[in-house]
C-alpha cells in the first residue's frame, strides 16, 4: 500500500473505537489520518492519531435543513483540502452521518471508498453510499437490511477490537470473589441505576461478588456510598481511557448491546446478559445481542422486563454454573481464529485487491 489513508468517524465510541482500531490496523503499512467531529475527540489520543476535524451537524431539524445543506457543503470543502493536504488516496467511512462531507469529497476526487459496518443492521449512511464503495467490512455475511446485489461488496472480518484486549487471553488472575460488570457503553444508562443495585446487594448476601459499575459522573459518590453502606466490594467509573484495566477482572456482565463492548466482552470468553437500547436506530442494539444469543454465549433481557427478571437472572446464573460455563465454552468457539494477526491480514488482502 503505497496510498496514505484517510479514516472518517465522530460522535459516540460506537463509531471512533473502530476506527482507531482500523488506524492501528494500517499504521504499520501505511501513513493514516482520522477525521472526526468535535464529540469524537475524546476517545482519540493526539500524541498517537494524527486528526482532523470537520465538524458536521445533525441533519433532523427540517427547520434548519437549508442552513445545514449550506454548511455541508462548505464542509465538503474543507474535506476536499484535507485529502489534497495529506495526499489522501484510499478513504474509509465508519458510518454516521458525521462521515457525510468525506465521502462527498472523496466522490469527487474519484477515491476508493471503503465503508465499516460493525453492526448485524446495515447503518442508513452505509446504506446510501454502497453503490459507490469498493468495500464493506462486516462481521458476518447475514447483515439485517442488506441489499441482495450488493452483497459481494462484503468482506467479513472478526470484529474490531483493541490489541491491548488481545492481550489479555493470556492473563489469569486469582480471585476470591465473582466479579459483574455493568457497563451502559459511551453514554451510560440510567436503567442501570435504579432497581438494580437493590438487587445486586441482595444477591451479595448470597455469594461472594464484587460489582463494577459505570454510571454517570454525577451519579458515582451517591452509587459508591450506597454499595459501602451494603459492605459490598465496588469500583464505580463514568469513563476510563483505559477500559482494559477493567475488563480484565470481569466474570459476567450486564451490558447495552452496542457492537465494540459485545466484541470485546466475547473476546475475552465472558458471558454477558445484554438489555440492548429500544432506541438505537434500526434496532440494531438487539440484533448485536441476538447473534450472540443464537450462538448460546449471552442472555438477552428486555428493557421494559430488566427490573422485573434480572434478580430471577443472576440467581440462576450465580446458582447454577452450567448455563454459565457452557456459553463461556462457546464464546472459545467463536473466537479460537481471532487474532490481530488474522484480522490484520484479511484487511490489507481486501484493500490490496484489485
Amino acid at each position: 500500500m503505497k496510498k496514505n489513508f484517510l479514516i472518517s468517524t465522530g460522535g459516540t465510541g460506537g463509531h471512533v473505537v473502530p476506527a482507531i482500531i482500523l488506524s492501528d490496523h494500517l499504521r504499520e503499512k501505511c501513513k493514516v489520518i482520522i477525521s472526526t467531529d468535535k464529540r469524537g475527540l475524546r476517545y482519540l489520543d493526539e500524541d498517537i492519531n494524527k486528526i482532523e476535524i470537520v465538524n458536521t451537524p445533525k441533519l433532523n431539524n427540517i427547520f434548519l435543513l437549508p442552513f445545514n445543506f449550506f454548511v455541508l457543503f462548505l464542509l465538503t470543502i474543507k474535506a476536499f483540502l484535507v485529502i489534497k493536504k495529506y495526499n489522501i488516496g484510499e478513504v474509509i467511512s465508519t458510518g454516521g452521518y458525521m462521515s457525510l462531507p468525506l465521502i462527498f469529497a472523496s466522490k469527487l476526487l474519484n477515491l476508493n471508498l471503503y465503508l465499516v459496518e460493525p453492526n448485524h443492521v446495515l447503518g442508513r449512511s452505509n446504506r446510501y453510499f454502497l453503490n459507490s464503495c469498493k468495500k464493506i467490512f462486516c462481521y458476518n455475511n447475514e447483515i439485517k437490511n442488506f441489499p441482495e446485489k450488493f452483497k459481494n461488496k462484503i468482506k467479513t472480518i472478526f470484529p474490531l477490537v483493541r490489541k491491548k484486549i488481545y492481550n489479555l487471553q493470556s492473563i489469569s488472575q486469582t480471585k476470591n470473589k465473582f466479579t459483574i460488570l455493568i457497563v451502559g457503553g459511551s453514554q451510560s444508562a440510567n436503567i442501570f441505576n435504579g432497581h438494580l443495585k437493590n438487587v445486586l446487594v441482595k444477591l451479595s448476601k448470597n455469594f461472594q461478588i464484587k460489582i463494577i459499575h459505570q454510571t454517570n459522573e454525577n451519579n458515582i459518590d451517591n452509587l459508591k456510598d450506597f454499595y459501602i453502606r451494603n459492605n459490598l466490594e465496588n469500583e464505580i467509573f463514568s469513563f476510563k481511557d483505559d477500559f482494559s484495566e477493567i475488563i480484565k477482572q470481569v466474570d459476567l456482565s450486564i451490558t447495552r448491546a452496542g457492537a465494540s463492548t459485545l466484541a470485546e466482552l466475547s473476546l475475552l470468553y465472558i458471558p454477558f446478559i445484554a438489555v440492548p437500547l429500544p432506541s438505537s436506530k434500526d434496532n440494531h442494539q438487539l440484533e448485536n445481542a441476538k447473534f450472540y444469543k443464537n450462538n448460546n454465549c449471552c442472555w438477552v433481557l428486555e428493557q421494559k422486563l430488566f427490573d422485573e427478571k434480572i434478580e430471577k437472572q443472576l440467581y440462576e446464573i450465580l446458582d447454577k454454573k452450567s448455563d454459565y460455563l457452557k456459553k463461556k465454552e462457546n464464546l472459545k468457539r467463536l473466537n479460537y481464529q481471532n487474532t490481530w494477526n488474522n484480522v490484520n491480514e484479511k484487511i490489507l488482502k481486501a484493500i490490496n485487491e484489485n
